[in-house]
């Protein structure tokens, strides 16, 4: 079996393409024109449809809405209602969220191993940053709605979308069932 001398066919393909006419360059430059274009729009509308389908989650209000003390399985229960609704998940937590659900300091990692998320879904703000504008900041960036039962009252002048109807999803547990308005 003979080898494939890779420069000779490289010059060959060259040749042939500068042996092209005018024709044939502009048909060329049209294919790829187009293809380049079809591209561009697909990924366009996959960028869109992917930013309608994520949910903020907020990990520090949620973590309370099963009989006022924190509790990780309640988050557990929203990711899965937010999942099976064909929703991705993000959550966002303040910084003092490890030591009301544990007792100890616990970073994204370890909050996304208790949620089975991946971490990059997970954010835990930094002590003293206040967890409320990262997540509405994060919704925006995303056009992604929250859910929580905050109403984000002193936010509504900086994130107006809080009064838009839908943007805020509210939750509870009733008789141990949970309830998403999901819209």
């Amino acid at each position: 079996m003979q080898g494939i001398d890779i420069q000779e066919t490289l010059w060959a393909m060259h040749a042939g393409v500068m042996g092209a006419t005018a024709p044939e360059w502009l048909f060329l430059v049209a294919i790829c024109g187009l293809a380049a274009l079809a591209l561009l729009l697909r990924a366009g509308r996959h960028r869109r449809a992917r930013a309608r389908d994520v949910v903020l989650l907020d990990g520090s209000n949620i973590m309370y809405w099963r009989g006022g003390t924190p509790d990780i399985a309640t988050l557990r229960a929203v990711i899965a209602q937010v999942a099976a609704q064909g929703l991705t998940p993000g959550v966002v937590f303040d910084a003092n969220a490890g030591y009301k659900l544990e007792g100890r300091y616990l970073g994204h990692a370890a909050l996304a191993r208790r949620l089975d998320l991946p971490p990059q879904r997970v954010i835990v703000v930094n002590r003293g940053e206040v967890a409320d504008g990262l997540l509405l900041r994060a919704a925006r960036d995303y056009r992604a709605r929250v859910v929580s039962n905050d109403r984000f009252r002193d936010w509504a002048e900086d994130f107006p979308e809080v009064a838009r109807p839908g943007f805020l999803i509210a939750g509870r547990f009733r008789d141990d069932a949970l309830e998403l308005d999901i819209a």
